[in-house]
């Protein structure tokens, strides 16, 4: 396996992810929706927005398992969060970046992800809306842009927290 290197702007990242006070909230359903019409969208069995900390990727919103956060190190996310445009794996199994991580070695078994990652207007990536297969799987350039139209969605809200639903 191979750890996520870190970003260059880390500590700039870190504070604007902070700067949003979202880490750690209760669940909230206008993520929740995004992540589910992602799931149905793309038949893909588990969708997340996740947003990235210092040693823990933390899960605003999580369909189709029941975790609120994973340790950073064996993130997919924390790949995706070094590069502006969608990151995809096509078979984790196969990628020596992902082959002996334990989320594809042993359960849930991931073999497929796609992260679109979530940039705020000041440049910092701080997490992604992400899919998650148990099938190794692609991803056309119409898919592409609707992941990042549908993680477009995703910021927008993370900037707009505050503001009645």
């Amino acid at each position: 396996m191979i750890t996520a290197p870190i970003p260059a702007n880390e500590d700039d990242r870190l504070s604007a992810l902070r700067r949003l006070l979202i880490l750690d909230t209760p669940p909230e359903e206008r993520f929740d929706r995004i992540a589910a019409f992602a799931a149905d969208e793309f038949d893909v069995p588990i969708a997340m927005v996740s947003l990235v900390d210092t040693d823990r990727t933390w899960f605003k919103s999580h369909i189709g398992v029941d975790l609120q956060e994973a340790p950073r190190d064996v993130s997919f996310c924390g790949h995706a969060i070094v590069r502006d445009e969608p990151f995809v794996v096509p078979d984790a199994a196969q990628d020596a970046r992902f082959a002996d991580n334990p989320n594809v070695t042993q359960e849930p078994h991931i073999r497929f992800y796609a992260g679109a990652c979530l940039k705020l207007p000041s440049g910092q990536n701080v997490g992604t809306l992400c899919l998650y297969d148990f099938k190794p799987r692609e991803m056309d350039r119409v898919s592409l842009a609707i992941l990042s139209t549908l993680r477009d969605l995703v910021v927008e809200q993370l900037l707009n927290r505050a503001a009645p639903p």
